[in-house]
């Protein structure tokens, strides 16, 4: 149990990331530390050692590293600022690529009072990098081989009708904002049906956000693309110009989204009207998608950054909706909007603070223990296959355990409430000694067969029980849920991947 345990994942990947460093630099790396996470599977880590640096990174998802590699490759092959390869290790999913700093172009915007600063010198830099996004989305995108890209090869309709629902499972649902189903799927066959007028030909980077762009040696250099695919180009600059975070100003926005159509008259010839129609379409499921992800992230697993990140959403949506600028009507979705941004709620910014995060996630042991990559390496892994299986019953086997049936049948037996108040009594003490020492991080595991039923039931109890006795940070992670939802045709249909790209 605890430390021991949990720690056997993040030793493997240091042990994987240290062999893969002496192969490529001859020597073992003197120094490994992890970058702290975001929102994604990936995992970075900053390796030196006698004279060599490089980024490690771990990435469990097999044919995201085939495409991030690819991607690569290309890239390099056309003359554009990405990383270098130095090596990789494709059976244990990891590789070491150029260490290009931490200076990135949206921490150029901050000016040290909590605003966004866009000086001439700011704009400039995105000027540069909206001429390199050019190149990656038409010359790169000219010979691009497609057949690498996940989890789709384009931006069809199906892919933009699982951003929409990403929105309205992820976020629309837990925002309590009433809407009428049926009209609001022919509201998003609409508006997917309106973008698919666009020219979808090129390399689309999918996440082209400053949190991306590294300034390194004076240039920017472009990272996290492994979610490209065929499409627009209009869905990019919707990403870059409407980052939620970033606090563009509106006129800021203009000069830079028409200097793009300047530079892209140089390369093809397009309708300047068409163009912006469209682009104005594509920026709003653009900022659909961006609040699935804060949603899913945010409101559901309580993660800070992103929970902080939502008033900006809103903020983008609320400027939207009053512009009336779409040129395709969609009455439900612009009603559900309006009441999304009249609800105070989400125009409300959390308060940072660095007291004690208890992280907990539910499992499936086929499916591995959760590492931690916090660098505390403490905590518990609590094993639920003894407890009472609802899911051997066909009235509970479609059923999750944060719903109802499953939570009376929980509840009900005896040896879990025993089960769970040992639970509490170890973690309690355990949160309250963190406290005492200024610990930063706990993380507690449940782990049941499917990760369906009894980790996730253990998993909300515990919650429940350490928000109710402490104040302090938390994180609910089910890491079953999403791809149960996808894979059971029994239940609700139309959510995206999980771990499709989340905007920062």
């Amino acid at each position: 149990m605890s430390s021991t345990i949990i720690n056997i994942l993040v030793n493997s990947i240091h042990s994987h990331l240290t062999a893969l460093f002496k192969s490529w630099s001859g020597a073992e790396p003197t120094t490994i530390n992890a970058l702290p996470g975001s929102g994604s599977s990936r995992r970075y880590f900053r390796m030196a050692g006698h004279g060599h640096t490089a980024m490690g990174v771990h990435n469990p998802i097999k044919k995201e590293n085939l495409a991030f590699l690819a991607f690569t490759r290309h890239f390099l092959k056309h003359g554009l600022n990405v990383p270098e390869i130095y090596a990789e290790d494709l059976v244990h999913d990891v590789y070491l690529i150029s260490d290009l700093g931490n200076r990135t172009l949206f921490s150029l915007l901050e000016s040290g009072n909590g605003h966004k600063s866009f000086t001439p010198e700011i704009i400039d830099y995105y000027k540069l990098v909206l001429r390199e996004l050019i190149s990656f989305q038409i010359i790169a995108g000219s010979d691009m081989d497609y057949s690498f890209c996940y989890p789709k090869k384009s931006f069809d309709k199906q892919a933009m009708l699982w951003d929409l629902n990403y929105f309205k499972y992820y976020f629309l649902r837990f925002a309590d904002t009433n809407y009428d189903e049926q009209n609001l799927e022919c509201d998003f066959s609409t508006l997917a049906d309106f973008l698919l007028k666009a020219d979808s030909r090129f390399f689309q980077y999918r996440d082209f956000q400053s949190r991306n762009i590294l300034i390194f040696n004076d240039k920017p250099y472009f990272i996290d693309y492994q979610g490209g695919r065929r499409g627009a180009l209009q869905y990019d600059m919707a990403s870059l110009l409407f980052q939620a975070k970033a606090e563009m100003p509106v006129d800021v926005r203009e000069e830079l989204l028409h200097f793009y159509m300047d530079e892209l008259q140089k390369h093809i010839h397009y309708d300047m009207a068409d163009f912006e129609d469209l682009f104005n379409g594509y920026v709003l499921i653009r900022l659909l998608q961006v609040l699935g992800a804060y949603g899913l992230r945010g409101l559901i697993e309580h993660k800070p950054h992103f929970l902080q990140s939502i008033p900006y959403a809103i903020a983008n949506i609320d400027w939207f909706i009053r512009q009336k600028k779409l040129a395709v009507s969609l009455p439900e979705l612009m009603s559900a909007l309006e009441r999304l941004v009249e609800n105070k709620t989400y125009r409300m910014l959390p308060a940072a603070d660095n007291t004690l995060t208890v992280r907990i996630n539910s499992f499936a042991y086929k499916n591995g223990i959760p590492a931690d990559y916090t660098g505390n390496g403490g905590g518990f892994v609590f094993d639920c296959r003894a407890l009472p299986n609802p899911g051997k019953f066909d009235e509970y086997r479609f059923v999750a355990g944060t719903e109802m049936p499953v939570i009376l049948f929980m509840q009900e037996k005896e040896e879990v409430k025993k089960f769970l108040d040992h639970v509490y009594v170890l973690v309690d003490q355990a949160v309250e000694d963190y406290q005492a020492k200024g610990f930063m991080n706990l993380q507690v595991n449940f782990g049941c067969t499917g990760g369906q039923h009894r980790s996730v039931y253990c998993a909300e109890q515990l919650w429940n029980h350490l928000t109710t006795e402490y104040k302090m940070n938390f994180s609910l992670t089910h890491t079953e849920q999403a791809n149960w939802i996808l894979t059971n045709p029994m239940l609700q249909h139309g959510a995206p991947p999980q771990n499709e790209n989340r905007p920062q």
